[in-house]
C-alpha cells in the first residue's frame, strides 16, 4: 500500500538574482528587484512530501520525527538566517533562484532518505510564488 507523508518547515534566507558574465544593466532587465546589490530575503515555506510503500511492521512510511530532524539539519541549520550568495557552498558559483534551491533542497535529503522513498519538494518564496521539484 502506497501512501504519503508531508513535513513543513519555514526558514529565512536572503539572496541576490544575478549573473557575473553579464551587465549590471542586463541582470537589473532580467532580475528587476531581486538584483539588487545589498539583498533581498524571503520567509520561506518548505513541504517536503514522501511518498512510497507503508512498512507492514510500523505502519510508517517513514516516522515524522525523523523526517523533522533531517529537514532540521540538512535544510534549516543550513539556510536559516543566511545570505545564499555569501553564506553557503551551494551557491558560491549557482544563481540562487528558488528553482535551483528546490533542486538543492532535493539533492541534500535524497542523500539521507531510502531510494525506496520517492520525495517531492515545494518551496514557496512568498505566499503566491512556488516552484515544486522534480516536476510531475
Amino acid at each position: 500500500m502506497r501512501v504519503s507523508i508531508i513535513r513543513k518547515a519555514h526558514f529565512n534566507a536572503c539572496h541576490r538574482l544575478h549573473i557575473n558574465e553579464w551587465s549590471d544593466e542586463k541582470n537589473k532587465t532580467v532580475f528587476g528587484l531581486c538584483n539588487s546589490p545589498n539583498f533581498h530575503g524571503h520567509n520561506y515555506d518548505l513541504e517536503v512530501k514522501l511518498t512510497g510503500e507503508i512498512n507492514p511492521i510500523t505502519g510508517y512510511l517513514m516516522d515524522l520525527k525523523d523526517l523533522k530532524e533531517i529537514i532540521k539539519e540538512e535544510i534549516e541549520d543550513r539556510f536559516d538566517h543566511k545570505n545564499l550568495n555569501l553564506d553557503t557552498e551551494e551557491f558560491k558559483s549557482l544563481n540562487p533562484t528558488t528553482e535551483n534551491f528546490a533542486y538543492i533542497i532535493y539533492e541534500l535529503l535524497r542523500a539521507r532518505i531510502d531510494d525506496n522513498i520517492d520525495i517531492k519538494i515545494r518551496i514557496w518564496e512568498t505566499a503566491r510564488n512556488g516552484v515544486e521539484y522534480p516536476a510531475d
